[in-house]
């Protein structure tokens, strides 16, 4: 199999991120976490990119693309750190009228909880019962279900996966930038070792997941895409630790997106399957094959 990107694989990602620089950037990012609430016009704008409607046949109106297409997307929309039930919607398109379009929101359990529940037009499955919570995220309110709730589905997963690569690929830039910036005893931090180090570790770790969560793409393997996943939420949150490790105080401020990438990790590592029910599918997988 060859796992390289193709020159439309490649053109896509590099629409879909000059499309969010245009209509998520930082300043929007800011008013988001100040005024609260789902942008309307955003969703709108990315039903009319194509964004909700990828997967759908173009006989039906769609774009006509596959899974791996799809996480291109969603690793951009993660190194945006782009809010709201963008997998859900994605989901439901074709299923739910307006979800391809941008013009209904459309959110789902995941885990035992669900993400823009008072915002979203439409639920699919139970959520009954669901009671608000302080979310780490302040950019993604949320409802816990009582008893835990069902699961989430290998998409689900793969395309959270996606989100948390492309959020540690943005810490690791971000990283990599401040370091190159900033300096101490008249030179670049990024001219120490141990600095080098830390950036070192977090590329090996974005690369390391990118690769998984690319052949779980085009393999399709729930087993293959549970420990994607499994990669891709350590590399997430390890990236943006080692990035405010970089920035030191300042990584904390509400001026830096950093403390943001950690914050929207953790709370995708609580999506389906988590750490621990990854390794579960994994160990049965490997205990099957024996």
């Amino acid at each position: 199999m060859d796992f390289q990107l193709t020159d439309e694989q490649r053109a896509l990602k590099a629409g879909v991120r000059e499309l969010l620089a245009r209509r998520f950037d930082a300043t929007a990012l800011r008013a988001a976490i100040d005024g609260g609430g789902l942008d309307r016009g955003l969703w709108r704008a990315l039903g009319d990119a194509g964004f909700f409607a990828l997967r759908l046949p173009e006989e039906a109106g769609g774009v006509g693309l596959g899974l791996p297409e799809a996480v291109l997307l969603f690793e951009e929309a993660g190194r945006a750190l782009l809010p709201g039930p963008l997998i859900a919607t994605q989901l439901a398109a074709g299923l739910v009228e307006g979800a391809a379009e941008g013009a209904t929101v459309v959110t789902a359990p995941d885990g035992g909880l669900v993400e823009w529940l008072a915002e979203a037009d439409v639920v699919r499955g139970d959520a009954t019962g669901a009671e608000p919570i302080r979310s780490a995220d302040p950019l993604t309110p949320l409802h816990r279900l009582p008893g835990g709730g069902a699961g989430g589905s290998p998409e689900r997963a793969l395309l959270t996966a996606a989100e948390q690569l492309g959020s540690a690929g943005r810490s690791t830039e971000l990283a990599a930038q401040y370091a190159r910036e900033r300096e101490q005893f008249g030179q670049p931090i990024g001219a120490f070792q141990a600095v080098k180090h830390l950036c070192a570790q977090m590329l090996v770790r974005t690369e390391v997941a990118r690769a998984a969560v690319y052949a779980a793409a085009v393999t399709g393997d729930p087993v293959e895409i549970a420990g994607a996943k499994l990669l891709a939420d350590e590399a997430a949150v390890r990236c943006a630790r080692d990035c405010l490790q970089v920035y030191g105080g300042m990584g904390f401020t509400w001026e830096a997106e950093v403390h943001l990438h950690l914050k929207r990790a953790w709370l995708r590592g609580e999506r389906w399957p988590t750490a621990a029910r990854a390794r579960e599918l994994q160990a049965a997988a490997l205990e099957e094959a024996m």
